[in-house]
């Protein structure tokens, strides 16, 4: 009798040695860039064996809504702990302000700034003369059909791919998010924080960026246009 039990805790110990650990599943969340629709990511694949991912949407500002409490709403939407976050453009200057809130593994940002310094100079001269306050904001929320005011077939292209994922047009978050994009005050990113551009990117030129990974080629928009880029490198990017 002594010798079998023996015998079976032996079988149930090396069923347990043999038996694979699982791998644990990263968790990661998506902001998209400024006025767009969390649709910009539907070309991001990342294999579903190793991650589970989410989009945060844009919420409508509140009346005189700091930054800071309106991404302490956005953290809200983030169900796990210690999962990677990953912001485009103004969304990627969200995630570092959700990062002074909530605790992150990693804090990814793509086509975007870590800091005021990186602003580009035309943005550094709107705020000192408050010259956004005058970008006609109204007229581009109830713009309906851009690729008609479109010259050419690039721009005719690139004028119906921002009409189907540029789709908050609501004014008061257009004012708000071009205020508080311009306005922006961070001087010290955070600590773990990972910067993806793109070395053509017209928004925020690479000539500002610093401690940066290069997208060769890649625009602001290369979210979109360059996936197959980011579906190669992001999960390396996140194991790192």
């Amino acid at each position: 009798m002594i010798r079998k039990d023996k015998k079976i805790r032996a079988l149930i110990i090396q069923s347990i040695v043999k038996k694979p650990m699982q791998q644990q599943v990263e968790h990661v969340y998506f902001v998209p860039g400024m006025a767009a629709d969390v649709s910009i990511f539907e070309y991001i694949q990342l294999p579903t064996s190793d991650y589970k991912t989410y989009t945060i949407p844009w919420k409508l500002p509140e009346s005189s809504e700091s930054i800071v409490d309106y991404a302490r709403r956005m953290c809200e939407d983030v169900k796990h702990d210690n999962c990677v976050l990953i912001g485009v453009s103004f969304g990627g200057v969200i995630i570092q302000e959700m990062a002074k809130i909530k605790s992150f593994k990693k804090v990814i940002i793509i086509s975007s700034v870590k800091s005021k310094y990186e602003l580009p100079k035309r943005m550094k001269l709107a705020r000192k003369t408050k010259a956004y306050k005058l970008l006609p904001t109204t007229l581009i929320s109830k713009i309906d059909n851009w690729e008609k005011l479109a010259f050419g077939d690039f721009a005719k292209k690139r004028a119906v791919m921002y009409q189907k994922y540029l789709s908050i047009k609501d004014k008061s978050y257009l004012d708000w998010a071009i205020e508080k994009m311009v306005c922006w005050d961070q001087e010290v990113p955070p600590a773990n924080l990972i910067h993806i551009h793109g070395d053509k990117d017209i928004v925020f030129p690479i000539v500002n960026i610093k401690n940066r990974i290069c997208v060769p080629g890649g625009t602001h928009v290369m979210i979109v246009n360059r996936a197959r880029w980011f579906n190669k490198h992001l999960p390396e990017i996140i194991k790192k």
